[in-house]
């Protein structure tokens, strides 16, 4: 196959079946690319091309979003526990057993608690606006913390009304500038909206932005693993985000101070569709020196 071209596929792994998406040589360097909320292993449909000449890019979706299946709640947990699972099974189904992890949003939350399980797995990470920090979480988490603080059915609404078109449509666009936010496809909505718009995929998001509360449990433990293993890190963050603005990606340097950290103007937390030319080298440059 032409290493650049994106094969798309099924396949069932640990009872599931799992939407994939792969590019590049079988036996090239690994990057495995869980995917955050509100969106798909769609993400990372450019930036998979841009790689796949030296190393093999896989991304998929989770149970519950994108082409994957949605098990009923009694068979499956929708947390991250469960997620991080997935994602292990998932590389094991791929035969990989070193790689380097893409952090980003919910994807890093999962994709942490895969590091601290396997650390022997992580070659590397790159990390895309996910947070770790409670203390600097941004503005944005204050209607998530309004359900914290008081579990009543007016501040549940908020999370509730979140999961909707109009709701997608914001966590995409609504920090950026008018004009950054042009140069985000609205197929990111308007396509994805459809597949969440069931009974059981709506109440999966909302459960999860619930669970937050809890993961914050987990905050100083991946900061322990960050410590410990010093994985070679690559920090490539948008600033203009409400959920983790600059000081969320600052945070890193606490535990990691030899990662190579890099604020791109202007971008938002879906730096992949605005900012993609810019963020590329940076990607590859990281990869060449760190890739086992």
């Amino acid at each position: 196959m032409q290493h650049n071209a994106v094969i798309h596929r099924y396949a069932e792994i640990g009872g599931h079946r799992i939407f994939l998406r792969e590019a590049g040589p079988a036996d090239a360097p690994a990057l495995l690319l869980p995917h955050g909320y509100p969106c798909s292993s769609y993400q990372f449909r450019r930036l998979m091309p841009a790689l796949s000449d030296q190393w093999r890019t896989i991304a998929f979706d989770w149970p519950g979003f994108g082409y994957s299946h949605t098990p009923e709640p009694s068979s499956f947990g929708y947390d991250f526990d469960a997620y991080a699972e997935v994602l292990e099974q998932v590389a094991d189904a791929l035969n990989l057993r070193r790689y380097t992890l893409w952090l980003h949003d919910y994807g890093s939350q999962i994709g942490l608690r895969h590091a601290i399980a396997h650390p022997e797995r992580i070659a590397a990470l790159i990390i895309q606006n996910g947070d770790i920090y409670e203390n600097v979480l941004g503005p944005k988490y204050s209607t998530i913390k309004a359900w914290w603080n008081d579990k009543s059915a007016e501040n549940h609404r908020a999370l509730e009304e979140a999961v909707s078109e109009e709701g997608f449509q914001k966590e995409f666009i609504g920090e950026v500038s008018k004009e950054v936010g042009a140069k985000v496809p609205p197929d990111l909505w308007k396509l994805h909206w459809p597949l969440m718009d069931t009974p059981v995929r709506r109440a999966v998001s909302v459960a999860l932005m619930e669970q937050l509360e809890h993961n914050l449990e987990w905050f100083p433990r991946y900061q322990a693993y960050l410590r410990e293993y010093q994985p070679p890190t690559l920090i490539v963050w948008g600033p203009q985000d409400g959920y983790m603005p600059k000081e969320s990606c600052l945070a890193y340097q606490r535990d990691l101070p030899n990662a190579e950290l890099h604020l791109i103007d202007n971008a938002g937390h879906w730096l992949l569709e605005t900012h993609l030319d810019e963020a590329i080298p940076l990607v590859r440059d990281f990869l060449s020196r760190v890739s086992l």
